[in-house]
């Protein structure tokens, strides 16, 4: 990828706190892709989750298969109409402008319910700590919690090495300062939520 949208080390790590989740891929022993969504927690080499039971994939994941997660920011389509460029000389194209991190390695599905139960309090800590009066797994009768956590089952991937991690940041960094802030003013001018965060993420490059 172009050097200038490849992320840092720093930037990765920050990116994976900022988006918890992630888009598990894998091949099953048909040769047909599956992906799912799920929560994960990503600690060094290692990224763990878990998938309903009742969802096929996991089934079809052999132990210490290959797998690739992907995690997404937001992204937006770019006007060549932003551009102050334009008005110069016309040699514009429209583009579109993301954030994204893809962690690559071996992965292994836990049916162990202490193994899962681990995962889920993890999960849980992670997204209550910030509250008010936080929920805990251990606020749940005990009974409840081991019925439910039948319902799911955990899944492990393994990072192979620091070079299946991937991060990319396409945020318009190979046009002028004055093309880039042209696009900030259009996604602002846009609306929503994803073409606004778009734009901070821009504004925050231009500004780095």
């Amino acid at each position: 990828m172009p050097p200038p949208n490849v992320m840092s080390e720093a930037a990765v790590a920050a990116f994976l706190e900022a988006h918890p989740s992630g888009r598990l891929v894998t091949v099953g022993p048909d040769g047909r892709p599956d992906a799912t969504l799920l929560p994960v927690i990503v600690s060094g080499t290692t990224v763990v989750g878990h998938l309903a039971r009742a969802n096929e994939h996991w089934r079809r994941i052999a132990p210490a298969s290959p797998g690739l997660l992907v995690v997404s920011g937001a992204d937006a389509y770019v006007s060549p109409g932003w551009y102050a460029s334009k008005q110069e000389h016309g040699r514009v194209v429209p583009t579109w402008n993301y954030s994204e991190v893809q962690l690559r390695g071996t992965v292994t599905v836990h049916d162990d319910p202490d193994w899962v139960l681990d995962v889920v309090t993890r999960l849980t800590d992670r997204h209550e700590s910030h509250r008010e009066q936080p929920w805990a797994v251990t606020d749940a009768p005990p009974a409840y919690v081991r019925g439910q956590l039948r319902a799911i089952v955990g899944v492990e991937l393994i990072i192979d090495e620091a070079t299946a991690v991937e991060g990319k940041a396409k945020l318009s960094q190979n046009r002028s300062d004055a093309d880039r802030r042209g696009v900030v003013a259009g996604l602002r001018a846009e609306g929503g939520p994803t073409a606004y965060r778009v734009a901070e993420e821009m504004e925050r490059a231009l500004d780095g």
